[in-house]
């Protein structure tokens, strides 16, 4: 029996009842492939310890773990984010393990919650951790300290989406530097001769990353995006709200008004602080 392991973009749209399904669009968007040929790697790895008890139960175990959310404990980064459903359960895990923290109203740095993380997954990537707060402090510097609340919002946006934000991230530098995204400009001798004082140039980028860009114009950018993009990107009908919001933009102000976006929170499927009780 297959155990559905579909992203939550996939489930509306896919079920594993629905016999109109091609058997290989559900094996793809479900990555049963990947969940079964990890745990016939685990098995081989650990072949005394999971013998002594059958092979079948061993394989049992393994897609109730995955179907849990907590397969994902303690191993390694490759494999927490390597599918949608890997990365919810991770963010779940994190909040299962250390809500206490955020009930206590604690505030914690940086490094504090990588450490956190890291007991998770210990080789959990410290540029990870620093993308999440970021958007949590925005200006602030980044030893600031933080609630539990603001940075799981924040981190599972940055992990759960984390392609698609990289590719927003490059959109909007090239909207800040005047360039049309998605091209390559090459400086000629010409353009390099009229090119302003690095004085100059600091100045200016410094004046418009404070008043950051027009949002219809990264909202039209985003929607291009979102139409040739394969993975997960958060629904487009929130990034517009988001957007509409304020006659100014900046990339980090646009990420936190997507992290506290209840329909965000819904798509990921992660519990909601609010019903236990931590105040954002």
């Amino acid at each position: 029996m297959f155990i559905s392991t579909l992203s939550p973009e996939s489930t509306s749209t896919m079920s594993r009842f629905n016999c109109a399904v091609p058997v290989d669009e559900y094996l793809a968007d479900s990555n049963v492939l990947f969940y079964l040929s990890d745990a016939v790697t685990q098995l081989l790895e650990h072949k005394e310890e999971y013998t002594q008890f059958g092979v079948i139960r061993y394989f049992a175990e393994y897609f109730s773990s995955v179907k849990n959310s907590n397969h994902i404990l303690f191993r390694e980064y490759n494999y927490i984010r390597a599918t949608p459903h890997n990365r919810a359960s991770f963010i779940r895990v994190l909040w299962r393990c250390y809500r206490q923290i955020g009930k206590s109203g604690d505030l914690l740095s940086m490094l504090e919650y990588r450490s956190l993380l890291q007991l998770l997954c210990p080789d959990f990537p410290a540029e990870m951790v620093q993308s999440a707060a970021r958007i949590v402090l925005m200006d602030d510097a980044i030893d600031c300290l933080m609630s539990f609340s603001d940075f799981l919002y924040a981190f599972q946006l940055q992990f759960y989406y984390q392609e698609f934000l990289d590719s927003v991230l490059m959109i909007y530098q090239d909207l800040l530097s005047g360039k049309s995204p998605n091209t390559v400009i090459v400086p000629t001798s010409t353009s390099i001769e009229q090119l302003p004082s690095v004085a100059a140039e600091d100045n200016d980028r410094e004046e418009q990353q404070q008043d950051g860009v027009e949002p219809s114009t990264l909202a039209q950018c985003i929607d291009a995006l979102c139409d040739r993009f394969k993975r997960s990107h958060p629904p487009r009908s929130c990034m517009r709200e988001a957007l509409e919001q304020t006659d100014k933009v900046s990339y980090y102000s646009f990420l936190m008004s997507l992290a506290k976006h209840e329909a965000i929170n819904q798509t990921i499927e992660v519990m909601y602080i609010q019903r236990e009780g931590v105040a954002a």
